[in-house]
């Protein structure tokens, strides 16, 4: 069964359609016949599924660009050899690139067709659950610098989405767990009964069950297209779209500490949400009971709850400080007021931060990270 969703932006709206098998079906692409298109992807991803979309949309090899798999790809170099070829192909105004892959193709993708000829459209075929229902919906694109994650880029719609949930099932159990997080997520800030409904089937889900993967999926895609509809550009200071930050600011923190290396964005988001609940709590802002709730679903979702095991306070702070939500020269955060409720911040005690940054940055011998993971 197919689940159609819009994003609705006016006459930038654009199709979100959720099922098994749409990568493979010919039907899915009705709206793209006649026009020019490119497909970028990565090894890992093309291995698996750049044929059968080759073959539904009558292309082949030469109309698709392979980078390799993993974060380290997400790079101006990488987005400057995509655009070499684009103007190599002499791909015109008019022309669709597709992103196949996961977040990181996708948010490259995504950058190239923002710049190539002043912009291009694009097209998300997200292959992870991270990038399903999170990094595909809403435009956000951009490539990573060694300064911090994410800090150049530009806001740039697809003209569609198409999440084929049949691509979850050849995901490594650690990628599945990555893309928990994002869903995590969703509960925590805005959809309660998300959270509840995950305490009962995050078992179903971790064992790829299509009802309740599809569900969670769906769930997490009306809510962040709502969210986009209210704030596209996160242009509202403190309004809708931040708090789809909720733990990305520690979570970065960490991904810039590893150099992108060993940790999985989810993975870092995952440790984030845990030290945004804890820090909620320690303002008296989130009752213990809640951030106990948590702490322990994130963990049953086999994600890490403590950082690697180099970094210091210190480290958290310096790396935060960078941040994008940064203004006046004010670090905000994006905390939690309920499950279900988030608020984002810039008037905290700076007590409770710290606080938090000692308590996960302590050792401890019953906390795993990504890399022993790994």
């Amino acid at each position: 069964m197919r689940r159609l969703l819009s994003v609705e932006l006016g006459e930038r709206s654009y199709p979100l359609a959720i099922g098994a098998g749409l990568l493979a079906d010919p039907e899915s692409y009705a709206e793209l016949r006649g026009k020019t298109l490119r497909i970028v992807t990565d090894a890992n991803v093309a291995a698996r599924y750049l044929d059968p979309v080759l073959d539904a949309l009558n292309l082949t090899r030469e109309h698709a660009f392979v980078l390799p798999a993993g974060e380290l790809q997400k790079t101006w170099a990488n987005a400057e050899q995509v655009l070499d070829w684009l103007l190599a192909s002499r791909i015109a105004r008019d022309g669709v690139l597709i992103a196949l892959g996961g977040g990181v193709i996708g948010d490259l993708t995504g950058f190239v067709a923002s710049i190539y000829q002043r912009g291009i459209a694009f097209v998300q075929m997200p292959t992870t659950l991270l990038s399903q229902v999170d990094s595909s919906v809403g435009g956000k694109t951009g490539v990573n610098h060694a300064r911090g994650k994410n800090l150049i880029g530009a806001f740039h719609q697809p003209i569609a989405v198409f999440a084929d949930t049949d691509t979850l099932n050849t995901l490594p159990p650690r990628e599945l767990s990555a893309g928990l997080a994002e869903v995590i997520k969703c509960g925590m800030l805005g959809d309660a009964a998300l959270f509840a409904r995950l305490e009962r089937d995050l078992d179903a889900i971790l064992g790829l069950d299509p009802n309740a993967v599809a569900e969670a999926v769906e769930r997490c895609c009306k809510l962040k297209a709502r969210i986009v509809a209210l704030d596209e550009r996160e242009s509202l200071a403190g309004g809708p779209r931040t708090l789809l930050n909720l733990g990305h600011t520690f979570g970065h923190a960490v991904e810039t500490f590893t150099r992108y290396e060993t940790w999985l964005h989810g993975e870092a988001v995952g440790l984030g949400l845990a030290m945004a609940a804890d820090m909620s709590m320690r303002l008296g802002w989130l009752k213990p009971e809640d951030a106990e709730r948590c702490l322990k679903l994130i963990e049953r979702a086999k994600l890490p709850v403590r950082p690697p095991a180099a970094m210091t306070p210190d480290d958290f702070r310096s790396l935060m400080a960078r941040d994008k939500k940064v203004a006046a020269g004010k670090l905000r955060l994006v905390l939690m007021r309920a499950i279900g409720e988030a608020a984002t911040t810039a008037d905290f005690d700076v007590a409770a931060l710290d606080a938090t940054l000692d308590h996960f940055c302590t050792p401890s011998d019953a906390a795993g990270t990504a890399t022993q993971a790994a």
